[in-house]
């Protein structure tokens, strides 16, 4: 039977494409909001982050009615670290929204995230949107999606897919790319018209499939799902299996029943199929798990999470400033932190290692960690970061593979050379090169992950801040053997104290900076890096000796180059091996793992020597 006053659809394309700005729109002119109401711009971003990047990181949920009919709507993240959270919650929908920009067209995530929304055979309604830019082209984007499609070997009914032209940022929509719609109503009627309505027996026993989770601290885990059959209300008995883990049955019981209405939840007594649900009271309820009537226990097929493909150690921070800064420093405060984020996000891995102050965490690449790691800054927690290392796996013949990444770069002509030389030197190999668009070239590599780490610095760097890079998860693949991360040493203050402008003056020649005076340092501490390939200890501690005589130029003011503030980003991408990144909610210093020099010499002798 299918339930035809409701529809589950997601948002799905690459990063910047104006999903969630979309979204904003199709909220306002579904009457959600009061009109005198205040919105903020980009309303389902709720987490600070994702507010100050731009960018969606956890996929979010809402409901719009328009003429009677229910429309669930999940707006899903675009950037390829949160590819778990787009995988799964395509299970709960029965369409999607492909949005593609105007001028760039397809890009490398819109062929990752329709490849998923092809095989699980979901309609998609292709959105062109950004219509109003000088520089749009839809009649070439649309020509792209097509080829898009075919590349990925569409059938023919999902080749015959709706387009629709639309400005999220002014709010209209048309089905013709040249006449200028006034408002959002040709994409709500493609979306009652060509989405499938959700199909069920409510008479047959409770299925639900739980597909994100949320996470409250009053209430504990949140598990969000569609009731694919029969119904669901509060206070019944089911039993919660997975298609995973046969073995697995508990009985448990709905205590709270939700539905989502613009941005709330709303609590329900029942909910039937097709409906999009959140459940609480179970608290150990977890993503791919089915909750079943009782008689009749049936898990639906659900696939697996994504394997983690890149690791950070976080430990107790044990330098000369630690505690001074941080209100939660100790290893206790760290490992329950962790394991607290595993609640929500799927795609993370914490283990705990040999030693009791450090932990290793793993994910699906920098964007992913650091992001968590800012979090944790935010709330007042103080630790300690090793560089980030690529998790390797061995295949059947014994040898050892690696994750291989494929890089899609645009860049203005004259700045191609400069990116092919760094690449092929960190092990990638050039497979395409073509005209992409506005003038700029499109490069194709196949580089190891590990090969990636610590470059989105330099590549910004060698293109002025003109190219971009885009990257897509490509499988493991053999070893491609040993690698340089950086070409270039630190400059370690080797006492502690204050640092001087007499000190930094002289140390300036030696290099780029990366503190200024008055700030503090200690022995060990990395202060700026230097041209050469060593590291050089010098001392910004240094004060001008005293003398009774005064030369002419004497009172002349020393001239400090500002020095060179490094993000979190550009910190993580900077350390190597040997260093670590101390994150306090006030500063970001990089230090060496061993901070004594001589101990640093002698295990720098012992490394040689093997």
């Amino acid at each position: 039977m299918k339930r035809e006053d409701v529809r589950n659809v997601a948002i799905i394309a690459h990063v910047d494409h104006g999903k969630t700005t979309l979204v904003d729109e199709l909220l306002k002119q579904s009457g959600v909001f009061r009109e005198n109401q205040e919105v903020a711009e980009r309303v389902m971003d709720s987490n600070d982050i994702e507010r100050e990047r731009g960018i969606t990181i956890l996929s979010k949920n809402t409901a719009i009615t328009y003429k009677g009919t229910k429309i669930n709507i999940i707006d899903t993240p675009g950037h390829a670290d949160f590819g778990g959270e787009v995988e799964r919650v395509l299970k709960m929908v029965n369409g999607v929204i492909l949005v593609v920009d105007a001028f760039e067209g397809a890009m490398p995530q819109t062929k990752f995230v329709l490849r998923k929304a092809l095989e699980l055979s979901l309609p998609v309604i292709v959105c062109v949107n950004k219509i109003d830019r000088p520089e749009a082209r839809p009649a070439e984007v649309v020509d792209e999606v097509l080829e898009l499609f075919i590349d990925l070997e569409a059938d023919d009914a999902q080749l015959d897919c709706p387009f629709v032209y639309a400005s999220a940022k002014t709010g209209t929509a048309s089905l013709d790319m040249d006449k200028e719609g006034t408002d959002m109503v040709p994409l709500f009627e493609t979306i009652l018209d060509y989405i499938p309505a959700p199909e069920g027996d409510p008479d047959a026993a409770t299925q639900v499939l739980i597909s994100t989770i949320d996470y409250n601290e009053y209430v504990g885990r949140i598990g969000i799902g569609k009731v694919d059959n029969g119904k669901i209300s509060v206070n019944q008995d089911v039993v919660i299996c997975n298609h995973h883990d046969p073995e697995m049955q508990r009985k448990v019981k709905v205590s709270k029943l939700y539905e989502f209405d613009g941005l709330q939840k709303v609590e329900v007594k029942e909910a039937g199929i097709g409906s999009i649900v959140a459940i609480s009271g179970i608290s150990d309820i977890h993503i791919g798990d089915t909750l079943c009537a009782p008689e009749d226990v049936r898990p639906i097929p659900f696939q697996k999470i994504s394997e983690p493909t890149i690791a950070i150690h976080f430990m107790v921070n044990d330098s000369p400033l630690a505690g001074t800064e941080g209100k939660f420093v100790t290893s206790r405060h760290l490992r329950d932190r962790l394991f607290r984020e595993l609640n929500t996000d799927v795609s993370l891995r914490v283990e705990e290692t040999e030693s009791m102050d450090s932990f290793k965490v793993s994910g699906r690449g920098e964007l992913h960690l650091s992001v968590l790691i800012e979090n944790m800054r935010r709330e007042g927690f103080e630790f300690a970061v090793s560089k980030a290392e690529v998790l390797y796996h061995t295949d059947e013949n014994g040898k050892k593979t690696e994750p291989m990444e494929l890089a899609y770069v645009d860049v203005p002509e004259e700045f191609s050379g400069a990116v092919i030389r760094k690449l092929s030197e960190r092990k990638g190999e050039l497979q395409g090169m073509g005209q992409g668009t506005g003038g700029y070239t499109r490069l194709t590599f196949s580089i190891p992950s590990r090969g990636l780490i610590g470059y989105r610095g330099e590549f910004m760097t060698d293109t002025k801040g003109n190219g971009i890079l885009n990257t897509v998860f490509d499988g493991y693949g053999p070893y491609k053997g040993d690698l340089a991360y950086r070409s270039n040493g630190s400059l370690i203050a080797f006492e502690a104290g204050e640092a001087i402008t007499y000190g930094l003056f002289n140390a300036q020649e030696r290099g780029t900076l990366f503190i200024g005076p008055g700030e503090k340092v200690y022995s060990g501490m990395v202060v700026g890096e230097t041209g050469r390939a060593e590291d050089i200890e010098i001392n910004v501690c240094k004060t001008k000796h005293l003398t009774n005589t005064r030369s002419s130029s004497a009172d002349e003011a020393l001239k400090l180059v500002p020095p060179k503030v490094l993000s979190l980003e550009q910190a993580l991408d900077f350390i190597d091996t040997d260093e670590l990144l101390e994150v306090t909610p006030e500063s970001l210093r990089i230090r060496k793992k061993i901070l004594d020099p001589t101990l640093r010499k002698r295990a720098g002798f012992k490394k040689n020597d093997q």
